[in-house]
């Protein structure tokens, strides 16, 4: 394993690097800089780059040990670039855990659709079920945590916080985030018939367009 402050870099079979980080805001960052520098052409060949949440997998290497090196002499970013295709989620704040969520952030429940929709955020990873993405950018003094009990099935196309993170749901499953509001078509998030079946890949900066409903 070879170190670069708060990089760890080790090899993870014949053909691939495994990069560890601090958090998912540096593994966010350290994702954009390699999509960065494999566009640029500085990159050696890499046939996929996987995210997740501490960890970049970087897999279909010719020389992992050349590779790694390099690496291991990079200074990371701590914050993603600005940069990068921007997708509006319309959204109506009319979730059943959005009283909830107002009350841990101390704010009414009209304030939280202000809040959450205020900012960008940033598909760090991609898991759970498909077209599922984890979305960081959601300030530390926001964060929730999940429910005590998860539920049985959440709809598709609702919008929830757990953590540091935002996400929508692409399909019926069971879930224990807080949701705080529900998109009103969700099939663009997951479609078998694009090229890239996902709407929200890791990289993808996002911006809820909300509405809170009135009585």
């Amino acid at each position: 394993m070879t170190e670069s402050r708060s990089v760890q870099v080790r090899l993870a079979g014949r053909h691939a690097v495994l990069v560890e980080l601090p958090d998912a805001e540096h593994t966010g960052a350290f994702h954009a800089e390699l999509l960065r520098r494999r566009a640029a052409g500085t990159l050696p060949p890499v046939v996929d780059i996987v995210p997740g949440a501490r960890t970049v997998l970087l897999d279909g290497v010719t020389d992992p040990e050349e590779l790694a090196r390099r690496i291991a002499g990079w200074d990371p970013p701590s914050h993603a670039a600005d940069v990068g295709q921007v997708v509006e989620i319309p959204l109506r704040y009319d979730g059943p855990d959005l009283d909830r969520v107002a009350a841990l952030w101390g704010v009414r429940a009209e304030e939280v659709a202000t809040r959450h929709s205020a900012y960008t955020y940033r598909v760090a990873f991609c898991g759970f079920a498909p077209g599922f993405g984890y979305l960081t950018g959601l300030p530390a003094a926001l964060h929730v945590p999940r429910r005590d009990t998860p539920r049985t099935r959440v709809p598709a196309g609702a919008v929830a916080l757990a953590g540091p993170y935002s996400a929508v749901y692409p399909r019926a499953t069971p879930g224990g985030w807080q949701l705080i509001g529900t998109m009103p078509d969700p099939a663009p998030l997951w479609d078998l018939s694009r090229e890239e079946p996902a709407l929200l890949t890791p990289g993808t900066r996002v911006r809820f367009v909300g509405e809170v409903p009135t009585s």
